[in-house]
């Protein structure tokens, strides 16, 4: 994969400011504490990843740009990709409408909203850890040989087998939960199944194509949860 530019860079910056501002508007409410709380949290943990990786990892930053479909990503998880992106989407837009503008279902407990912001915070730790511990952390499932990819235990690694997916998990759930929107919740909790469904999938193919995952998974038992799954 060819370096990052700026101009890319620049872009990227872009694209992740449209989420939290497309949140505020969505609520009708540009005062929306929550929102705001939500947004910053948002751009504060896309700004440290990209730009750690950008200072100390370009070559995964790189790889973390590799359109789906392409470096021996299978068709099946082409498509769960593509169906992570429309649901992140969705995610997004149904918490301010349900929780602020419209409504839809009362608004939640107080202990609620401090639970998501406490799994927000969570979420922020493995997901940064997951990028600064795994050169290989590719967005699409596959082995890069031609990076001699290798079996990483340390770090967040040697807690769970996907630190990356259970920080995805814990902002799916998180982020409603701290907006006050049970149907974003519900989606949110859809889309860890879908992580869960990847898990397997992507597991099958490591344990098949990588050396030593087999003897990784023996010796980290757990793949998204400790002491549960």
């Amino acid at each position: 994969m060819p370096p990052v530019t700026r101009t890319r860079l620049f872009a990227t910056a872009a694209y992740v400011l449209v989420w939290p501002v497309l949140q505020l508007w969505l609520s009708a409410d540009w005062w929306w504490v929550e929102g705001w709380l939500f947004g910053l949290w948002f751009l504060a943990v896309c700004a440290a990843c990209i730009a750690w990786l950008y200072r100390r990892d370009p070559a995964l930053l790189a790889e973390r740009y590799r359109r789906p479909g392409t470096g021996g990503q299978s068709r099946a998880d082409e498509f769960i990709v593509y169906v992570l992106l429309f649901g992140f989407m969705a995610w997004i837009v149904l918490p301010p409408l349900d929780a602020h503008r419209f409504g839809w279902t009362p608004r939640m407990p107080a202990w609620v909203e401090g639970s998501g912001a406490v799994l927000l915070l969570g979420a922020a730790f493995f997901l940064f850890r997951s990028f600064s511990d795994n050169p290989f952390l590719s967005p699409l499932v596959r082995v890069q040989p031609e990076r001699r990819q290798r079996v990483v235990s340390t770090g967040v690694y040697g807690l769970v087998r996907h630190p990356m997916y259970l920080g995805a998990s814990l902002m799916f759930v998180g982020g409603p939960a701290l907006l006050g929107s049970a149907w974003g919740l519900l989606l949110g909790l859809g889309l860890v199944l879908l992580l869960i469904v990847r898990i397997v999938g992507e597991e099958k193919l490591l344990a098949r194509e990588l050396n030593s995952y087999e003897s990784y998974r023996a010796n980290v038992r757990y793949r998204l949860l400790p002491y549960i799954w």
